[in-house]
Formats: structure tokens, C-alpha cells, sequence
């Protein structure tokens, strides 16, 4: 006779964080945006501490920095549409950047309506003492990984933040069709 308990395949519901057995709670140990959060906000408040404690720069700045090392010079514009981070947010960054001397600001090439930061010496060299700590944060991060497990997180990372489009217009779907009267009083979702 066989005595072993056997689980039940798991359900669609399953999969998208919602736990049959109590449908009207989110089952936080299969909800993906959760852990998102919760490991970006933790990797975020810490990072921070550190580059204040020995940079005075908090991961607003670094952020902009590690853009800035690429391309040499970007737009607060670009800066919002790759971070996530509101316009408002980065042109504070800019300007506090500007005055500790970490980047010049100059009118864009392109487009003389628009002002880019340009990453200064000293901003570079300030970016490679904070590219050490960062580095050792992702390899502490990643440790419990294989480099195969690291590839195939860094690919679904990849697909997932391309979906995002996907995941505003399916937002926005459900609301009209379940939410009729917010529809009415709100305003679209700008790209600030």
C-alpha cells in the first residue's frame, strides 16, 4: 500500500500568484512582483547606504553615473525612459551632480532645445571607485547561482523588462473593462 502524499498539479491560478485555496488573498510566495520589489527595494537601500557613507553620493547619482560612463554625455529624457526614474528626479540629480563638479551640462547637438549632462574627470573617476563596491554587491547577489542559472536569470530579466508595454496596456484593459467609472475621471499615464 502506498502511503506517500501526493500534491495536486498545480492550477493556472497557481502560476500568477493566487493561491486557490484563499482566492481573495495574493499568495506572496508565487507572486513575482513581490519578490521583485522586495529584492530591488533591499539592493537599492542598501547600495545607497554605502555610496553615501564613503562617495556622499546616494544610487540616484550612481545610476547616472553608470549611464553616463557609456555614453559620455545623456538626457535627463534618456535617463527616465532606461532607469524608470521621473524627469523631475534626475534633473535634481543633474544639478546636484553638476554642483559637486561631476558633470557639465551643454546644449544637445541634436537638438539645441535640449540640455545634456557630459560626465566630467572627476565624475568618471568617481564611477570607477564606485564600480568596485557595485561589482562586489552583484557577485555577493549572485553567488548562490551558477554562471548557466545567472545566463538564463539575466535572459528572463531581459524578456520580462521588455514585456512591461505589454503589461501597461493589459492594466489598462482590466480597468476599463472592471473599472468603467476611473476610466471617465483618469488622466493617461505620462512619460515624466
Amino acid at each position: 500500500m502506498n502511503t506517500r502524499k501526493t500534491t495536486p498539479p498545480a492550477k493556472a491560478n497557481d502560476a500568477v500568484g493566487i493561491d486557490n485555496a484563499a482566492a481573495d488573498t495574493v499568495n506572496l510566495d508565487r507572486y513575482a512582483p513581490a519578490y521583485l520589489t522586495w529584492i530591488a527595494n533591499k539592493l537599492s537601500r542598501g547600495a545607497s547606504q554605502h555610496y553615501l557613507n564613503i562617495f556622499d553620493v546616494g544610487i540616484e547619482t550612481w545610476r547616472c553615473l553608470v549611464l553616463l560612463a557609456i555614453d559620455g554625455s545623456i538626457s535627463a529624457q534618456k535617463v527616465s525612459r532606461i532607469v524608470g526614474m521621473d524627469k523631475g528626479s534626475v534633473s535634481r540629480c543633474f544639478k546636484s551632480m553638476q554642483e559637486k563638479g561631476l558633470i557639465r551640462t551643454e546644449l544637445d547637438e541634436s537638438d539645441g532645445r535640449f540640455r545634456i549632462a557630459v560626465l566630467t574627470p572627476k565624475g568618471r573617476e568617481l564611477h570607477d571607485q564606485i564600480k568596485g563596491v557595485a561589482m562586489e554587491r552583484e557577485r555577493a547577489f549572485l553567488s548562490v547561482l551558477s554562471k548557466k542559472e545567472v545566463d538564463v536569470l539575466l535572459g528572463l530579466l531581459r524578456r520580462l523588462h521588455e514585456n512591461l508595454p505589454a503589461v501597461e496596456t493589459a492594466t489598462q484593459d482590466y480597468i476599463q473593462v472592471h473599472f468603467p467609472q476611473a476610466v471617465a475621471r483618469r488622466r493617461p499615464p505620462s512619460d515624466d
